[in-house]
């Protein structure tokens, strides 16, 4: 089994930034391509960030030059720098992992609980 914990989330005036921090574990053999989603309410789950093993990344436009992503391979992290925070960015925040567990073949996505983050206007 493979678990995914995300922390860091809060409440923030607009301008501010957070640091969001997502850590993979379980029967990991390696993990591919991570990435932060986010929901908020009435709407659907879209992508925020994403990154390689190999360190490329992709950012929504919405938060190009605001954002960063980074992770450690080593410790199965991934972290989200948000920067400038505005209130339309208020939202469940989602860590998701492309893993291939230990025994298996195949890659599999992994999805974390979420961490609410609310930017404050």
């Amino acid at each position: 089994q493979v678990q995914l914990v995300e922390s860091g989330g809060g409440l923030v005036q607009a301008g501010g930034s957070l640091r969001l921090s997502c850590a993979a574990s379980g029967s990991i053999f390696s993990i591919a391509d991570m990435a932060w989603y986010r929901q908020a309410p009435g709407k659907q789950r879209e992508l925020v960030a994403v990154i390689t093993r190999a360190g490329s990344t992709n950012f929504a436009d919405s938060v190009k030059g605001r954002f960063t992503v980074s992770r450690n391979n080593a410790k199965n992290t991934v972290d989200l720098q948000m920067n400038s925070l505005r209130p339309e960015d208020t939202a469940v925040y989602f860590c998701n992992a492309r893993v291939v567990a230990w025994g298996t073949k195949d890659s599999k996505d992994y999805w974390g609980p979420g961490t609410q983050v609310t930017v404050s206007s």
